[in-house]
C-alpha cells in the first residue's frame, strides 16, 4: 500500500476516463465542426471540456483508425499551421448519420443514469 504522505507521489488527478465509446462520440463531434488533424482533434477536446478531458495519443491515434475503417471519417495528408505534414481528418456523410444516433443513444444513456442517481433527467 502506498504511503499517502509521500511528497514523491503526485496528487491524484481527477478521474476523466471515458465509457467506452465515448471517444468515438467526442471525436465525431470535434470533425463535425471542422476538418483536424489528431493533435488538433484532441486539444479541441480538452479545451471544450474545461480541461477535465484529455484524450492521449494511445487511444486517439487507435479510434481514428478505427472510425476510419468504419467509413465514418476520411483523411488526407495538407500541411498544417505550422507547415508540417499531417494527416487531416474529417466526417463523412455516413459519420454524419452516425454522430446522429451516437448523440440519441448517448442522451438515452445518460437519461438513465440520471433515473438511477435520482435526478432529473435534463431535457
Amino acid at each position: 500500500m502506498a504511503n499517502s504522505s509521500n511528497s514523491a507521489n503526485p496528487p491524484a488527478a481527477p478521474n476523466s476516463d471515458l465509457l467506452q465509446g465515448t471517444l468515438d462520440l467526442l471525436i465525431l463531434k470535434t470533425l463535425a465542426l471542422e476538418p483536424m488533424h489528431g493533435w488538433g482533434i484532441a486539444l479541441r477536446i480538452q479545451q471544450l471540456s474545461k480541461e477535465v478531458l484529455q484524450v492521449g495519443q494511445g487511444s486517439l491515434y487507435p479510434a481514428l483508425h478505427r472510425l476510419e475503417y468504419r467509413g465514418w471519417i476520411q483523411s488526407e495528408w495538407a500541411p498544417s499551421e505550422n507547415n508540417r505534414r499531417a494527416k487531416f481528418y474529417s466526417l463523412t456523410a455516413t459519420g454524419r448519420k452516425q454522430l446522429d444516433a451516437e448523440v440519441e443513444s448517448w442522451d438515452r444513456m445518460a437519461a438513465a443514469i440520471a433515473l438511477v442517481l435520482g435526478r432529473e433527467a435534463e431535457a
